[in-house]
């Protein structure tokens, strides 16, 4: 293990020093972020005409249909949605709109699932690049509104897409529940109503599961108004049922390890049924709806919608984990088999029988076992169009998650496997994203991989932002201590403080143990 510091230490505090490794230089304004800090939704390119689209709708009390992304940004944008348009239009929400879930982990809107009478389809935290769906819509005379944050080769022309990749908006870091709140504030700022400030705790949920930078100013401010107004009837309950493991106050990693994972499991590994309770308990107007309970033992007995959420969530988080080990088992037989550890990238292919949706999270596992890339793909067929639209061919591609170590000297594991030139796609974060390659490419990726990284050193090199000598650590002015009350903002991007401790003695006498 090597270590290296970031910075030389030149600020007057430790908190200065940690927020200025990170990256972030008017420290005071950070750590005093305000209302000041959200920006006024009107620059957003196509909100005016977004929210005209809507309330035209709900004028001509229109069937709308909205589509639920396959991830907590997705369902926490949708509830969001639902949740403050039920505020100022109850009957309309109640009555007027509809809601699916992928029985998957597809991503925007499926063109079949859409009900004959519907005229308005609504896709949060999705859809920017659906263009050919989009255009299909738009034939049969139903309009698409899209409020995401993903990026996209051009805006759509048959759909009005709220984009904030897609304009000069400041704030990248929204996802896709951040830009449905500076939609809902758009339309608050139109009826005089201030309802979307109800909601800022689902905001902070699907901002920090999305793994957003909590750099930017707006975003800050948004997490830590959402997690100190925890209310949503889902969130809350989550929150109390993991109230030892989260600590005496929520903050980010609370989310990301506490409440996030949760929601995930019920994406990857629930049935239909579980999807559409979990997504109703976040659901103000659903959430404590009296329903047949499910509980061993209490046949014929009823509970709450949010009640059989969690402990759906509590169950199928277990069944998820024994599933993974399972396929971590068969996984760990192959790496043996084909003797992978000779590579210096771990390249797992599964077959039709061995695909399993949980490929992100053995390869997190792997990769931190084995220190080196890991890629889970499986095999799938995709059409050869002609010029005309007809099928001539079909061709196999291998698709998957990926997974990089940091603290090495490649920066972004997304960019590298871009550089090879023959993948079809990378999509996601620099350390953790999603991979497709043509069967016909995949040798050459196998080679360029190997070659590329034949002399490359996977050893940790971690980056600290102090070195200390251990005696220093009982000095009075010793005063690292105090970023322990910094807990609150430690998130994407603003890392938590590494310190390396030298000449540290440990003896016998100074271990503590417990029975």
């Amino acid at each position: 293990m090597e270590y290296k510091l970031i910075n030389p230490r030149d600020k007057s505090s430790a908190i200065e020093q940690v927020l200025y490794n990170r990256g972030i230089e008017d420290i005071e304004h950070y750590l005093n972020t305000s209302d000041s800090d959200i920006l006024d939704p009107i620059t957003i390119m196509n909100i005016q005409k977004g929210a005209k689209m809507l309330v035209s709708h709900i004028a001509q009390n229109s069937k709308v249909l909205v589509q639920i992304d396959s991830d907590v940004d997705g369902f926490t944008s949708a509830a969001l949605l639902i949740n403050y348009l039920n505020c100022l239009f109850p009957a309309f929400a109640q009555n007027q709109i509809s809601y699916r879930t992928h029985t998957g982990k597809q991503h925007g809107i499926v063109l079949e699932t859409i009900p004959d009478d519907v005229k308005l389809v609504i896709a949060p935290d999705s859809s920017s690049e659906d263009y050919e769906v989009h255009e299909e819509l738009h034939n049969r005379g139903v309009d698409v509104l899209v409020i995401d944050h993903h990026l996209a080769s051009k805006v759509s022309e048959y759909a009005c897409v709220i984009n904030n990749q897609l304009c000069d908006y400041p704030t990248k870091s929204l996802s896709g529940v951040g830009m449905v709140y500076k939609f809902c504030s758009y339309i608050d700022s139109l009826m005089n109503t201030n309802y979307a400030e109800n909601f800022v705790d689902l905001v902070s949920l699907g901002l920090v599961a999305d793994m957003m930078d909590l750099r930017d100013y707006e975003t800050k401010e948004l997490v830590s108004r959402g997690i100190s107004a925890v209310r949503n009837p889902y969130f809350k309950s989550m929150v109390l049922k993991n109230e030892y493991s989260i600590g005496p106050e929520l903050t980010p990693f609370g989310i990301a390890f506490y409440i996030a994972p949760y929601i995930n499991a019920v994406v990857r590994s629930g049935t239909m049924e579980e999807k559409l309770i979990l997504f109703e308990s976040m659901l103000d107007f659903k959430a404590y709806e009296q329903i047949p309970s499910t509980k061993r033992g209490c046949k014929g007995q009823f509970e709450t919608r949010v009640e059989q959420a969690c402990r759906n969530c509590a169950n199928i988080k277990n069944r998820q984990t024994k599933t993974r080990d399972a396929s971590l088992e068969i996984i760990e037989e192959i790496i043996e088999e084909q003797n992978l550890l000779d590579r210096k990238v771990l390249l797992i292919c599964l077959d039709a029988a061995q695909r399993t949706n949980l490929s992100g999270l053995m390869a997190n596992q792997l990769m931190a076992q084995y220190q080196r890339p890991v890629l889970i793909l499986s095999n799938t067929e995709h059409e050869v169009l002609d010029e005309e639209g007809k099928v001539v061919d079909v061709e196999i591609w291998w698709e998957g998650s990926v997974r990089g170590p940091s603290g090495t000297a490649i920066e972004s594991w997304n960019d590298f496997f871009m550089e090879t030139g023959v993948v079809e796609y990378c999509q996601g974060h620099d350390f953790a994203f999603g991979l497709g390659v043509k069967h016909s490419n995949l040798e050459a990726f196998c080679q360029y991989c190997e070659t590329a990284l034949q002399d490359f050193d996977f050893t940790p090199n971690y980056k600290v932002d102090f070195i200390i000598e251990a005696k220093r650590m009982t000095d009075s002015k010793f005063d690292l201590y105090n970023l322990m009350d910094y807990s609150y903002i430690w998130g994407q991007e603003v890392s938590e403080p590494l310190i390396a401790i030298k000449n540290l003695i440990i003896t016998k006498n100074s271990i503590l143990m417990n029975d």
